[in-house]
């Protein structure tokens, strides 16, 4: 018989399993029975609990979309302004709990799933839409709102770059690069902005 309270703990090590199988393969090629062995369970359980490996999927890319959010959440909660509020957004997705290889890894293979995927397709459109409107709370206050559009689609694309070419190099992420590039590029539109008024 299951021990009372377990079901919360297996799921987390289950997604925590399938994160670190994905970062160390580089895709989603990897079986429930290796995601299993990794989380301490059996693969009856992981399928037990999650059915299909696509689910266990899905629930790992929910995950991931739940904790970026909640970090999103409470750095937004800690700005004075709106031009504090961009710059969180852009720091939370580079923060050293989202931008780590295994993470990195697995936003790239969800984003080469999605092209075959209807369901993780539907997931990251839920990420780049929360990524539109966070950026657009703060950057509709700072200029109009077809720049702001403007800037705040040019910050997303530069966000996944980063993410794409960490990806695909050896060695740790080098998150204050990216964020010192992606924070000059807003600074320089900043400035346009003040210059054209």
């Amino acid at each position: 018989m299951p021990k009372v309270g377990m079901e919360p703990l297996r799921r987390k090590a289950l997604i925590d399993a399938t994160i670190s199988a994905i970062g160390e393969r580089g895709s989603l090629d990897v079986t429930m029975s290796e995601i299993a062995g990794r989380a301490g369970v059996s693969s009856a359980l992981a399928h037990h609990y999650f059915g299909a490996k696509d689910e266990l999927l899905q629930a790992t890319m929910r995950y991931l979309l739940s904790e970026l959010g909640a970090d999103l959440r409470a750095a937004l909660r800690a700005t004075a302004g709106p031009h504090e509020r961009v710059l969180a957004v852009i720091e939370v997705n580079f923060s050293d709990k989202q931008f780590q290889a295994g993470t990195i890894a697995a936003w790239l293979a969800f984003y080469v799933e999605a092209q075959k995927s209807t369901a993780v397709r539907r997931l990251l459109r839920v990420y780049a839409r929360r990524l539109h409107s966070n950026l657009m709370s703060g950057l509709c206050v700072l200029m109009p709102r077809s720049e702001a559009d403007h800037v705040a689609e040019a910050i997303a694309a530069l966000i996944d770059g980063f993410y794409i070419r960490h990806a695909l190099k050896d060695g740790a992420p080098n998150a204050a690069s990216a964020v010192a590039v992606i924070e000059d590029y807003l600074e320089t539109k900043l400035l346009r902005q003040k210059a054209d008024k």
